[in-house]
């Protein structure tokens, strides 16, 4: 299925790769830091943009065919999940990659690699905006730098 082009006035379609990424929480740091070695993340007028979710669950039991040994019962860790976009360079995007298979504590890290489209804004339309933080009382999540 091809990407959709999505033409219009309002925002900049960019075609690239949605990367997720399941690791435990005390590691999802390393993991950032890892990929902004090798990439800024960039997105549009910001960079460093990443998502972690809450954490959660990940289950898995060990076959016993890897480095680890099998495990008779599903062991659950906890664990968050990283997402971020790159842009469609393949070159670049294996040496994220391989930047995450080095800092991620698993043998078999769930790493999920997705084509997608991202859209960013025109800079300077709908400025004006009710609906924009800077139009109304700064909330606890703006920076201060913003408010």
């Amino acid at each position: 299925m091809a990407l959709p082009k999505l033409d219009n006035d309002r925002f900049v379609p960019e075609n690239g790769l949605r990367i997720t990424v399941q690791v435990p929480g005390t590691h999802a740091q390393l993991i950032v830091d890892a990929v902004l070695a090798k990439d800024s993340l960039k997105y549009g007028d910001y960079d460093c943009v990443t998502y972690w979710t809450a954490p959660g669950s990940q289950r898995f039991r060990s076959l016993g065919s890897g480095r680890n040994a099998a495990t008779d019962k599903v062991i659950d860790v906890p664990c968050v999940e990283l997402s971020f976009f790159l842009g469609s360079d393949e070159a670049n995007a294996v040496e994220v990659l391989k930047s995450i298979y080095a800092s991620h504590p698993y043998e078999e890290p769930v790493i999920f690699v997705e084509t997608c489209v991202r859209t960013l804004h025109i800079r300077g339309t709908d400025e004006d905006n009710p609906n924009k933080f800077w139009n109304n009382d700064a909330e606890d999540w703006v920076p201060e730098e913003h408010r």
